[in-house]
Parts: C-alpha cells; structure tokens; sequence
C-alpha cells in the first residue's frame, strides 16, 4: 500500500540518508521541510534521487521553516499523513556549548510545532530521533537501556532530552503516537566535518595530526558507531511492523534504543580511517577531555536487545559501511573541503 510520509531535516545528512532509503525501499511518497538555515545542503536532497531520477515524483520539497507553526496553508499542501518522522534538530555539542540560548530555542520551538502539527494530522506514527546523549555519559562495562534515567551533560543533550519530555507530554495529553528512538554516533556519506569521522578523514588525508581526547590516565573515549542507513532501516521496520504504545494500556510511549554492532574507541576508529585511507601512521594528539572540553562525555553506551528482540537487524555491517563511506569521500572531497585526495590503498 502507498503511504505518505512527512520527513524533516531531509537536507541534513541524517535525513538525506531516511530519503534515499525510503526511495529505494518503498513506493511511498515523502513530503520534505526545507530552510538550508543551519546545517542542509540542497545538494544532499538531489543526490539522494539523482541515481533513479522517477523518485521525484514522489518527493515534494516545501520551504517551511519549524522554528515557526506550520500553517494552513502549508498543513493543505502536505495533505494526508500516515508517518511522521522527525529529524530536523541542531545537532552539534561543541556549537551548543559556545552559544547555548540560540540552539535550545530552536531545538525547544521546532519540536513544539512537529507535535502541534502532530495532534490535529494525527499520523499513525511519530518518529523521533533522540540521541544516547541524553543519558549521559555511561560507566565501563555498561550499557543504558530504554528509560534508564535521563542525565544529560551539555545544551547540544539537555535539548534534545527537553524534545523527550514534550513528545512524552503530547503521548499523555493528546495521545500523539509517539515513538522515540535512540541512536548512537552516526557515520556515512555527506556528513559535515564538524563530525569526528570525516574531520579525522580530512587531517589523515591533510598529513595532520588527529586530535583524541582521553581520560586523565590516557584512556579514549568510545562509541558504538551506525550507519545512517541502519538508521533509516530501523525507521523503516518499526513504520512496518511496531504499534505505538497508548497511554491507559503503558505508562510510557513506545522507545527503542539502535545500536551499532561493536564498540569501537577513538583510536581504533582513527586506526581503521587511516587503513581504508591509505594514510601513513597515524600522528596522534591525545589531549585531556576533563580540562579542555568540560560538557563532554568520554564514553556511550545503549543497550539495543530491545529492538533485537523484536526482530530488526542492522543491513550494513559497521567495517563496510566504513569502507564504503571513506571509499566514496575520496571519490567525492568537496565534502572535505578538498579540492582532490589520492586513492586508498
């Protein structure tokens, strides 16, 4: 069956990544919010759909900015929604922290007008991405779990932990059917350098020196890395195959943590970029993240057997949808800011 899907934040790399996979997975038309204010770039949008040029008939791109309602006019052209997936959020901790009121006012207000929205479309469904972040920074040898306490450590998390509590507030109060997701550190093509896999591809590339922060006794920090497009799956499969939960039946709405296949710290993750590369060894600056980056955690983590259990599993292994990533870069290095890089090895 055709069904119709709202997606925002479609110009960023994440929801670049939700479009080309529901093109290519589906036969589902997407209606797209744009504003190329903060981090979209249009050139991810055509991208995404350059390879099947008929997935245009399917996409509609509107100008819409979510930091205002959405009004009438704009609510008539979408028309009929069954999915809501919200993508759309400034995402970056360093920017946070030098400028906090400006980024918790867009992260607060945009997510105030998707649920307004929400409640008088009513979609089957309203994804929401949220980030392992919120629950701040996790103990060696344990992973959060799904309503684990919310504990969040700078303005780029603590936002995004206030967008929970409102989709938390419209699932009581209005019954939006609300589903919130969590995910880790995300890599794949087209991601912006202020990230910390394309920055180390840019210095490795450069001959530069990649900066690592440590604990006080010299330990990394780590992550459990996905690719956007597990994302996307995952999106995908719970549209298909989950109901959200209803307030009166659950005292919680429906969350689902998606969770890359191993975890890799920062000097393995800048060991493998400088493999897939074929860079030199590596010239590591380890640098102290208690003194120099205060806000910051040093390690993640999310336990994701909830979403195992109920039967999704990630399509893209974490090796090569790294190899793939860094093979595309090279071939592609304006998205480093490079005019040209050599091949890997």
């Amino acid at each position: 069956m055709t069904r119709h899907v709202l997606l925002t934040g479609a110009s960023g790399f994440v929801g670049s990544h939700v479009l080309r996979h529901l093109m290519a997975n589906t036969d589902w038309t997407v209606t797209t919010f744009v504003t190329f204010r903060h981090k979209g770039v249009p050139k991810r949008i055509a991208s995404a759909l350059e390879t099947n040029p008929e997935w245009w008939d399917r996409v509609d791109v509107v100008y819409c900015d979510l930091s205002a309602p959405i009004d009438s006019v704009t609510a008539a052209r979408i028309g009929n929604v069954d999915y809501l997936m919200n993508v759309a959020s400034e995402s970056h901790v360093d920017r946070s922290i030098e400028n906090p009121g400006p980024f918790l006012e867009n992260n607060v207000r945009l997510m105030a007008n998707v649920l307004n929205y929400a409640r008088s479309a009513r979609p089957e469904i309203v994804l929401q991405m949220s980030t392992d972040e919120v629950y701040g920074p996790a103990p060696d040898g344990y992973n959060h779990r799904e309503w684990d306490p919310i504990l969040p450590s700078n303005p780029y998390s603590a936002s995004k932990a206030a967008q929970e509590a409102m989709c938390f507030a419209y699932w009581r109060t209005y019954g939006v059917p609300v589903v919130i997701t969590n995910t880790m550190n995300i890599i794949g093509e087209q991601q912006d350098t202020e990230k910390f896999v394309p920055k180390t591809m840019r210095a490795l590339l450069r001959g530069e020196a990649v900066t690592v922060h440590v604990s006080p006794e010299g330990r990394p920090g780590a992550r459990y890395y996905l690719h956007a497009r597990n994302l996307a799956d995952a999106w995908l499969w719970l549209c298909r195959h989950h109901v959200p939960q209803t307030y009166g039946d659950h005292n919680q709405p429906s969350r689902f943590h998606i969770v890359g296949e191993r975890e890799v710290n920062n000097i393995e993750m800048v060991e493998l970029l400088a493999h897939y590369t074929g860079a030199s060894e590596p010239q590591l600056d380890l640098v102290d993240f208690h003194s120099s980056r205060p806000g910051h955690d040093l390690r993640y983590g999310l336990d994701g057997q909830k979403l195992a259990d109920e039967g999704w599993r990630p399509p893209l292994p974490l090796e090569d949808s790294l190899r793939d990533t860094v093979r595309w870069t090279i071939q592609h290095p304006e998205w480093l800011g490079l005019e040209s890089t050599q091949a890997p090895l």
